[in-house]
C-alpha cells in the first residue's frame, strides 16, 4: 500500500463539466500561488474544450493561457487531455499535424499527456504516444469505459496490456459518463493491476453519485491515482471533491498527506469566481442515476436540450434519451465520448424529430460507418452502412494512414496571420474559427461573447448618451445600445444598461442555452420545390447555383448543429431559381432557403 497520489481537474474538466467550460484566465491566476503549494501530482489545465471554448467564446489564445499557468505553477506537473489522433478537434488530422502539436504543448508547458480515442481503437493513440515520449513527457494511455455486450474486462485488461506495449507510461481509466459502479471498479482495477505493472489513475464522473465510492474501491484493488475537484465545483456531472476524498483517506494507508485548510481556502475562492458564471449553470449538470440507464453524459444531455429547445421541442427530450442506445447498438456501440457522443446523439436527435430513423444521416455518421474514425468496437449494422455509404470504399486500417501532410498546406493557407507555430495549429484545430479569431487579433477586435462585451463596453457610456456596438453570437449579429436611460428603436434589438451594468429591463436567458436569432426575412417553404432544413443551425456550404439542374436526392446544401455537419438534399429534380443563403447563415426549420423549378 502506498498513499494515493490526486490530480485535480479545477482548471479544465471541473468547469467544463459545470459551466460549459467558460472559466476565463484571470479567474484562474490570483489562486494558482495556492493551488502550486498544495502538492498534487498533476493540474489538469489543458485540453478537451478548453481550446475550443477559449478562441470561440473568450477570445483568449489558449497557448498563452497555458504559458501563464506554467509561469504560474512552476512546482506543479501540469496535465492535459488529447484526443488522440483529433487532437483537441473534431476530425483526425495527419501524423504531421500530431508530432507537431505534442511539441509545442510540451514546450509550452504540459508535462502530462492523457490520451485517448473514442472508439479506443488504439491505432489512433500511437502517433501522439511516440509524439510524447519524443518529448520527454509522461504518456497516459487511456482506456474510455462503457457497457455493452462486447466491453468487457477481458476486452479492458487486454487494452492495458496492448497500452503498456506501447510505451505508456501509466493507465487511466476514464468513466466520462459516470457508469462505473463501485464493484465493477474493484474487479476491473484488481484485474488491471494483475495484468500491468503501470500506474493506475482513476477518472470518475459523479453523473451517477457514486463516483467516490468507485475511487475507494479502486484504491482498494491497486489504484494509486485519483481525479478529483475542488469542491466549488465538484459533484453533479463534475468529479468527487477533492477536500472529501482527502479527508476520506485520512490516518489510513493511503493518507494522501494534503493539507485540508489549504485546499478549504482554495474552495472559498472558487465559490466567489463560480458566482460569476451563474448563467452557464443548468439543470443537466446535476446527479442523475438515469445515466446507467440510458448512458447519456451531462454535457451531451445539456447539448441535446439545447438543440430540441431550438426545434421548440424540448417536450420530446425523453424520447431521444430512448433513441441513443438504438442509434449506439446500430453503430457498433461506441463510447459516449467526444466526439462520438455528437455523432450518436445528433444523429439520435434527427431520427425523432424526422418521424423516420436515418430519413436524413449526418455526414459524421457516414464518415463513422466508412471507417473514417476509426475500428467500431462491434459490428455495425450492415442494412444502415449500405443506406449511408453505398459502395463506398470502408477504411480497414489505421484512418490517418489515409491522409497525407497537412502541415505545409495549413501555414500557407493562414499566412501571415500566424505569427508562430502555435497560431498555425490554432488554425488546423478550427479553420473558420480559428481564422476569425486570428483575424480579430491581427485588427485589435477581438470581442468575448455577450457579457463579458457588455461588461467593457459599459465603463465608456455617457450618461444619457447611447453606446451602441455589435456582438456576434452563435452566428447572429446583435446591435447593443448600451444608455443610461435610451430610447425604444424597433429596428434594433437592445439592451438597456445601467451605469453599473445591471440590466435594467432585460433579464438574460442562460447562454449555454439557445439564444434566438432575429426574424428571419426568408419566406416560408410551402411548395415541394422549396428547400429547407430539419434542424437549426449554421451553412457550411452551398453546393449549386441559380440555373443549375438537379436531380431529386442530390446534395445541394450542408449545415452543421452542435459540430455535426448534414447533406440537405434536393427534394424533387429540376433547376435552381433561387438561393437565399450563404456560408455562415443561420438559419431554421420551415424557411425557404432554395427555390427549384
Amino acid at each position: 500500500m502506498s498513499k494515493v497520489k490526486v490530480t485535480d481537474v479545477i482548471l479544465r474538466d471541473a468547469h467544463q463539466s459545470l459551466i460549459a467550460t467558460r472559466m476565463r484566465t484571470e479567474d484562474m491566476l490570483p489562486i494558482c500561488d495556492k493551488l502550486d503549494q498544495v502538492g498534487y501530482w498533476s493540474l489538469e489545465v489543458w485540453g478537451g474544450a478548453t481550446f475550443d471554448a477559449c478562441v470561440r467564446f473568450l477570445k483568449e489564445d489558449p497557448w498563452e493561457r497555458l504559458r501563464q499557468l506554467r509561469a504560474a505553477l512552476p512546482n506543479t506537473r501540469l496535465q492535459m487531455l488529447l484526443r488522440g489522433q483529433n487532437l483537441l478537434g473534431y476530425r483526425h488530422y495527419a501524423d504531421d499535424v500530431v508530432e507537431a502539436f505534442v511539441e509545442r504543448a510540451a514546450a509550452n508547458g504540459i508535462d502530462v499527456f492523457r490520451v485517448f480515442d473514442a472508439l479506443n481503437d488504439l491505432r489512433n493513440l500511437e502517433t501522439a504516444i511516440k509524439a510524447v515520449k519524443k518529448a520527454g513527457k509522461h504518456a497516459q494511455g487511456t482506456i474510455c469505459y462503457t457497457t455493452s455486450p462486447v466491453h468487457t474486462t477481458k476486452l479492458f485488461v487486454k487494452q492495458a496490456k496492448a497500452l503498456q506495449k506501447m510505451g505508456a507510461d501509466s493507465i487511466a481509466l476514464k468513466d466520462m459518463a459516470g457508469l462505473l459502479t463501485p464493484y465493477a471498479t474493484y474487479d476491473l482495477v484488481k484485474a488491471i493491476r494483475k495484468a500491468v505493472k503501470l500506474p493506475i489513475f482513476i477518472h470518475c464522473h459523479n453523473t451517477a453519485g457514486i463516483a467516490a465510492q468507485c475511487q475507494l474501491k479502486a484504491i482498494e484493488a491497486g489504484a494509486e491515482h485519483i481525479d478529483t475537484a475542488i469542491s466549488a465545483f465538484a459533484s453533479g456531472t463534475s468529479h468527487p471533491a477533492t477536500e472529501s476524498q482527502v479527508a476520506a483517506l485520512r490516518d489510513t494507508p493511503w493518507d494522501t498527506g494534503l493539507d485540508l485548510e489549504l485546499l478549504q481556502e482554495i474552495g472559498d475562492y472558487f465559490r466567489e469566481v463560480r458566482k460569476k458564471y451563474h448563467q452557464f449553470e443548468s439543470e443537466f449538470t446535476r446527479e442523475d442515476v438515469g445515466v446507467q440507464i440510458n448512458q447519456v453524459p451531462g454535457g451531451m444531455m445539456s447539448n441535446l436540450a439545447n438543440q430540441l429547445k431550438e426545434q421548440n421541442a424540448l417536450g420530446r427530450i425523453r424520447e431521444v434519451f430512448a433513441e441513443i442506445p438504438r442509434v449506439r447498438e446500430d453503430l457498433g456501440f461506441p463510447p459516449l465520448v467526444t466526439p462520438t457522443s455528437q455523432i450518436v446523439g445528433t444523429q439520435a436527435v434527427l431520427n425523432v424529430l424526422s418521424g423516420k430513423r436515418y430519413n436524413t444521416i449526418t455526414n459524421e455518421v457516414k464518415r463513422y460507418l466508412a471507417g473514417g474514425y476509426g475500428q467500431p468496437p462491434a459490428e455495425v449494422n450492415k442494412e444502415l452502412q449500405k443506406q449511408a455509404i453505398g459502395n463506398g470504399e470502408i477504411v480497414e486500417g489505421r484512418p490517418a494512414d489515409q491522409l497525407p501532410p497537412e502541415m505545409a498546406r495549413l501555414k500557407k493557407e493562414i499566412g501571415d496571420l500566424a505569427l508562430s507555430p502555435e497560431d498555425v495549429l490554432t488554425f488546423a484545430m478550427f479553420q473558420d474559427i480559428g481564422r476569425q479569431f486570428l483575424s480579430e487579433r491581427r485588427d485589435g477586435t477581438l470581442q468575448p461573447e455577450i457579457l463579458q462585451g457588455i461588461e467593457s463596453k459599459t465603463r465608456a457610456v455617457d450618461e444619457g448618451v447611447p453606446t451602441e456596438f455589435k456582438i456576434d453570437l452563435h452566428g447572429e449579429t446583435y446591435e447593443i445600445a448600451v444608455t443610461g436611460v435610451g430610447t425604444l428603436d424597433s429596428g434594433k434589438r437592445h439592451i438597456f444598461m445601467t451605469l453599473d451594468g445591471m440590466p435594467e429591463e432585460v433579464v438574460f436567458e442562460p447562454l449555454n442555452l439557445y439564444v434566438a436569432g432575429a426574424a428571419s426575412e426568408r419566406a416560408k417553404a410551402t411548395s415541394p420545390g422549396h428547400v429547407t432544413t430539419s434542424m437549426p443551425g449554421n451553412i457550411v456550404d452551398v453546393l449549386v447555383s441559380v440555373g443549375d439542374t438537379v436531380t431529386a436526392g442530390q446534395a445541394i446544401l450542408v449545415t452543421e448543429a452542435m459540430k455535426m455537419e448534414t447533406e440537405v438534399q434536393a427534394p424533387v429534380a429540376g433547376s435552381i431559381k433561387a438561393v437565399h443563403v450563404a456560408k455562415g447563415d443561420r438559419v431554421t426549420p420551415g424557411e425557404v432557403l432554395i427555390e427549384i423549378e
